[in-house]
């Protein structure tokens, strides 16, 4: 669904309340936490979409991914996943097979373990998990919890959205696919471990809602102003290309007319709109966006470049309201 969509729909519902909830429905968030003891909170999360590549094991894989970034935006550590399969009734079993075993290496890769689940028929394929961990509810990263004079950190490159509608329209080469399935296959894992040892208590992953759509949520109802800067943000390759030639997912465009219309997203009138459309184009197993106090930015820099994660300082939190995105 699209964030107008969704946010119209939520209205419409009365949900009930927990006094142990730590994280619910009340402010957006990554995923569900509830207090167990003062040591010890349970964190849940559930995703699962259409296949988005060809080979049925990346498709599981990326899903699983996909999945457990929730748990580590969260700053948690993921524990066991119940799968979710829908699956057309002629789809032969080993197709079936190799995409939950996807699933499977990813969630161990992850040191937890795939329990259980629940599969039914359905004319197009979807699959995913619902993923549960553990956080020490004084330490949890919340997704708004920031602060002016902070840097934002990004740790994936852009375009996922975009490079794989580019693939389901036969428009792209082998090398420029297998980039965008690397990134989506990578982990959150180590990006957050790293970002929870120097004390980001502030992230999320960026998925569905774009790159901006993230932000603004990080900034909704507070008197900050998350501002970034296009010629730091990294796109995988071929992602500005495709989009300056129109190749883009339905979402993308969703999300772009929906947060333009808020009011609450200022441009530097000199980008070209194509990278613009970068930063609304919903991800797929996205990196993390953390931010972190000007004191430690450029030592968790370092620290994930040591472990393989590439963590891009992009902008800084201000005063004001919204996102601004500058030259």
């Amino acid at each position: 669904m699209g964030p107008g969509v969704l946010i119209n729909l939520l209205h419409g519902l009365r949900f009930g309340s927990h006094p142990q909830v730590l994280v619910g429905l009340n402010k957006a968030d990554d995923a569900a936490v509830f207090r167990i003891s003062d040591t010890q909170a349970l964190v849940q999360t559930v995703d699962f979409f259409p296949p988005i590549v060809d080979d049925p094991y990346d498709y599981g894989y990326i899903a699983a991914v996909n999945a457990l970034s929730d748990i580590y935006a969260m700053g948690a550590e993921p524990a066991m996943a119940m799968a979710i399969a829908a699956m057309p009734a002629d789809l032969p079993v080993e197709i079936i097979q190799q995409i939950m075993q996807g699933g499977i290496d990813a969630i161990q890769h992850a040191g937890a373990v795939v329990v259980g689940g629940h599969t039914i028929t359905d004319s197009e394929p979807k699959y995913g998990l619902c993923v549960t961990g553990f956080v020490h509810p004084d330490k949890m990263a919340i997704k708004s919890n920031i602060t002016e004079g902070q840097c934002i950190l990004l740790s994936k490159p852009l375009g996922t959205g975009i490079i794989t509608t580019a693939a389901k329209q036969d428009l792209i080469d082998g090398a420029t696919l297998s980039a965008a399935v690397s990134s989506m296959k990578q982990l959150n894992l180590m990006a957050s471990k790293t970002a929870m040892a120097h004390n980001v208590r502030c992230m999320t992953d960026v998925t569905g809602f774009g790159l901006i759509g993230h932000l603004l949520e990080m900034t909704a109802d507070t008197n900050f102003t998350a501002e970034i800067a296009i010629q730091f943000i990294h796109m995988l390759p071929g992602a500005l290309d495709y989009a300056a030639a129109g190749v883009v997912p339905g979402g993308l465009r969703r999300n772009r007319e929906h947060y333009e219309a808020s009011g609450l997203v200022t441009v530097d009138s000199t980008i070209p709109s194509h990278f613009i459309d970068v930063l609304y184009d919903p991800q797929t197993s996205g990196g993390l966006l953390v931010t972190v106090t000007a004191d430690e930015c450029h030592n968790l820099i370092v620290a994930g470049e040591a472990l393989g994660i590439t963590y891009v300082h992009i902008g800084k939190i201000t005063t004001g309201r919204g996102v601004t995105v500058i030259q």
